[in-house]
């Protein structure tokens, strides 16, 4: 494969497909993923698709203090609003351009989860009083795209020569996160390029891109930075620094970037969802990545503490 390839796999194949075909699937998902980048088919629903982003767009294009009713204080940016230039990637001089609306499914009252964790389980919010009926469709847009993300870490799984169903005990009530990116226009000179969000790599164990409503996401990969986009019908997936951490660097975080050209003078709306174990899921390398070749690169962390890390680092905890 080329270093700077990002291969096109079937989901449904290795589901439904003899050994062979399973086989195969593996085979391209671990070689794609060499630079943390992978497209694979999906079943999650060009309406739904639709409807969430016609909603989104409503949404967004609300004046900034309707938009700003729906902030949560001491959420760090896990639900709710959060406005232009407050995100900044790490090792950022500059904040992104862009604005968001977080979400995750709630868990079951009670659950010592939201005990330990209040900043991760708080309540969701979300503007169903801007936009009626919004809630319903992002709640079914983030079961469909979790389901996926479920699904394809199996095959991860067996790349990795552990369990199909390793990653399934991890997922269980983690506070999984949608995310809807608005990044509006850009005032650039002829020929000239901007950065909508700097380069970075995402917390979590693997990220779900359905399509954009623009171009603009770039991957960096050992030929330099390429244009990634998804074939019709298909989802990017790209894989976070959690990964890389339980896979000993075998499977590296997928480094990417937005950026505005000057052909591209309108807004972009996309959606991604963060994959993520439960926050007290201990992050150490699997043994089946570590031998005489590979040493053991990373010490054990609790996705938790992993997260809020960086959470601090992108300026998303209050006072940070």
């Amino acid at each position: 494969m080329s270093g700077s390839a990002i291969l096109d796999v079937d989901l449904l194949a290795f589901e439904r497909g003899d050994a062979a075909r399973r086989r195969a699937t593996v085979d391209g998902v671990m070689r794609s993923l060499v630079n943390g980048f992978v497209f694979t088919s999906h079943d999650v629903g060009e309406a739904l698709l639709d409807d969430a982003y016609g909603m989104l767009a409503e949404f967004f294009s609300r004046p900034a203090e309707t938009k700003a009713a729906f902030v949560a204080p001491g959420s760090h940016g896990q639900t709710g609003y959060t406005g232009l230039l407050v995100e900044t990637a790490a090792g950022s001089d500059h904040a992104d351009w862009k604005e968001m609306l977080n979400w995750s499914r709630p868990i079951p009252v009670g659950h010592p989860l939201q005990a330990r964790y209040p900043h991760r389980y708080g309540e969701q919010v979300l503007p169903e009083a801007a936009v009626p009926g919004i809630t319903d469709v992002l709640m079914r847009f983030h079961d469909g795209v979790f389901e996926l993300q479920r699904r394809f870490l199996r095959i991860i799984a067996v790349g990795l020569g552990a369990s199909e169903d390793f990653f399934e005990r991890l997922l269980r009530h983690g506070p999984t996160l949608t995310r809807a990116i608005h990044y509006p226009p850009m005032a650039l000179a002829p020929g000239a390029q901007h950065e909508w969000a700097a380069a970075h790599g995402d917390i979590n164990l693997i990220t779900a891109l359905p399509r954009a409503t623009a171009p603009g996401l770039q991957v960096l990969t050992e030929s330099g930075w390429i244009d990634a986009v998804a074939p019709e019908e298909r989802v990017i997936i790209n894989t976070g620094m959690m990964l890389e951490q339980l896979t000993n660097a075998r499977i590296p975080t997928g480094i990417h970037r937005v950026v505005a050209g000057a052909d591209q003078p309108g807004d972009r709306y996309s959606v991604v969802q963060f994959c993520h174990p439960t926050p007290w899921t201990i992050l150490t390398p699997l043994a089946s990545c570590v031998d005489a070749d590979h040493p053991q690169r990373y010490g054990a962390i609790s996705a938790g503490d992993r997260l809020d890390e960086v959470l601090w680092e992108i300026n998303l905890i209050e006072g940070s």
